[in-house]
């Protein structure tokens, strides 16, 4: 009878491509049959009444868990708070063990497969007991697997939905910041190209080249996080040649590169927005104008960039302008702890800032 009943069983469940739940499923019920048989020869006890009887635990095993399995599904009971859900699974273990026990025993005392030690048949309570107590760990192991597999599902989901949001975040942090970076210089430099065409043409034409140069950076901030320093260092010259035209000789520039950090990986405008902030809150309020100087040099394993200007920090207090803080937001971005940024005043009237980031391999 039970295998007139399983066969069917087996059959809709072939004709569907099997999950990974009924794998599980077929594998762990498997494991069952397979150590009762094991037990069975061990102890010259395997017969026909054995083996109906354990491809019957199987069968009322199979559908019972699966009964169980949609129970926890309609409660919801995953998605209860971790220690509702212990206890949830533990009396749900209770409850279902009973009902199988409900439902053996009538099958074993009807086709007499239970036996005490002795050979006398066990009575109808003895049967339900022993079930209970013999189904009772399987259950609660099955529930276990269930359980600890979804919470480790669940925490693995949880801990890639975290990192695709930091992901998205980021780059939407990023994206925000680059988005601000458009150099304000620009009408600045327009104007004073206007007054420069009939002056210098020659001046104005590669001014406006200058200009293209520094806007076609900007225009692809998009594309990537970082750039050569030297490819930078271009951006800077460009601004600058188009600050002198306003400045003339108010603005004195100075360099002092280590060849050897050329090739350094830094955020793209990053240096020029430091010289920009260095012009507008210290040049620009000088009445006999100023120096800006830049620095680039290795400090250990650390690559740092420093711009230096004529000025002095207003009231003691950094800065807290959109150069300061996009600069800073950006490099903890893209290196966290391991860079550091910092602007004060070195001397009365000298300002500094200072970004250190850490050495890229060549």
């Amino acid at each position: 009878m039970s295998i007139v009943i399983f066969y069917p069983y087996i059959f809709v469940m072939m004709s569907f491509k099997l999950s990974r739940y009924w794998l599980f499923q077929l594998i762990g019920w498997g494991l069952f049959a397979l150590i009762n048989i094991f037990f069975a020869l061990a102890f010259n006890r395997f017969d026909a009444p054995v083996l109906l009887r354990i491809i019957f635990y199987i069968e009322v095993g199979i559908i019972f868990s699966h009964l169980m399995r949609e129970f926890i599904h309609r409660k919801a009971i995953l998605l209860k708070k971790l220690g509702q859900q212990i206890i949830s699974f533990f009396i749900l273990t209770i409850i279902f063990s009973f009902l199988v026990a409900c439902v053996v025993s009538p099958y074993e005392e009807i086709y007499d497969l239970r036996f005490d030690m002795t050979g006398k048949k066990l009575s109808y309570f003895s049967l339900l007991f022993t079930n209970f107590i013999s189904f009772f760990p399987l259950l609660l192991f099955w529930n276990a697997f269930y359980f600890m597999y979804h919470f480790i599902m669940k925490s693995r989901k949880h801990e890639l939905d975290t990192i695709k949001l930091e992901a998205l975040v980021r780059e939407l942090e990023l994206k925000t910041i680059k988005a601000h970076i458009n150099p304000h210089f620009i009408f600045n430099a327009l104007n004073g190209i206007r007054a420069m065409i009939d002056e210098n043409p020659a001046r104005a034409r590669k001014a406006v080249t200058e200009l293209s140069n520094i806007l076609r950076s900007s225009l692809t901030l998009e594309k990537v996080e970082t750039v050569t320093l030297e490819d930078e260092l271009k951006i800077v010259k460009d601004y600058l040649a188009l600050e002198s035209m306003r400045f003339e000789k108010r603005l004195t520039v100075e360099f002092e590169i280590d060849i050897k950090t050329l090739s350094q990986q830094v955020p793209p405008m990053m240096l020029q927005i430091l010289v920009e902030n260095a012009i507008k809150h210290g040049i620009s309020k000088q009445t006999k104008g100023g120096i800006v100087k830049i620095i680039s040099d290795y400090n250990r394993s650390n690559h740092e960039i420093i711009v230096q200007n004529t000025g002095s920090l207003n009231g003691n207090k950094i800065d807290t302008g959109f150069g300061v803080s996009s600069t800073r937001d950006r490099l903890n971005l893209l290196y966290g702890d391991k860079a550091q940024f910092e602007v004060k005043q070195i001397e009365p009237a000298l300002v500094e800032a200072k970004v250190v980031i850490p050495v890229t391999g060549n």
